[in-house]
């Protein structure tokens, strides 16, 4: 794949070659669409299969999060892993109209991140509970999250409470092991 044709032909910011076969785009929030339909669509590119959509999560950066999608032309046996920047506020556009697939990806993306995706047909909760409050792969949720599942003896039943952690502080010297 020529990275220039691609240049002229698309509006991205950055087109990197990682390796000979490994090709990544970062493009704005509002020309995704236009990227991934020309990607399919387009006779000389042909990126029929949407393998991916992945989050990550850049904690203290202006633009907070990457949603990457992840492309699979069968015939011309070639990958392409397109990028969109994202804050927190702002929403990515849905790629239900273009790839199909991209439903339960975009679900998942927005239950574990927040990331919201703006005209998606079903938006909601894919991995969590439907009561369940935050985002679990946000690097600001907490390892041991906000509330606890235990037995309640007196209900019969299992309930939800507030986490709490006390601990005393500790001083550690680290001159003798014992």
């Amino acid at each position: 794949m020529n990275l220039n044709q691609l240049k002229n032909k698309i509006p991205v910011y950055q087109c990197l070659q990682h390796n000979t076969d490994e090709i990544s785009l970062v493009v704005s929030n509002k020309n995704i669409l236009q990227v991934l339909t020309f990607l399919k669509l387009h006779v000389n590119y042909q990126y029929n299969l949407l393998s991916c959509i992945s989050g990550v999560d850049f904690l203290g950066h202006k633009y907070r999060f990457c949603v990457a999608y992840d492309l699979l032309s069968i015939i011309n046996n070639a990958r392409i892993r397109v990028k969109v920047y994202v804050n927190e506020v702002t929403s990515v556009h849905s790629s239900v109209s273009v790839y199909h697939n991209a439903n339960w990806f975009e679900r998942e993306v927005w239950d574990m991140y927040g990331i919201y995706f703006k005209n998606h047909p079903d938006l909601r909760r894919i991995l969590t509970d439907y009561g369940f409050e935050g985002y679990p792969m946000r690097k600001d949720f907490p390892l041991s999250g906000y509330v606890e599942s235990c037995f309640n003896s007196v209900k019969k039943r299992v309930v939800l409470e507030p986490l709490q952690m006390a601990q005393e502080h500790r001083s550690f010297t680290n001159e003798t092991q014992w």
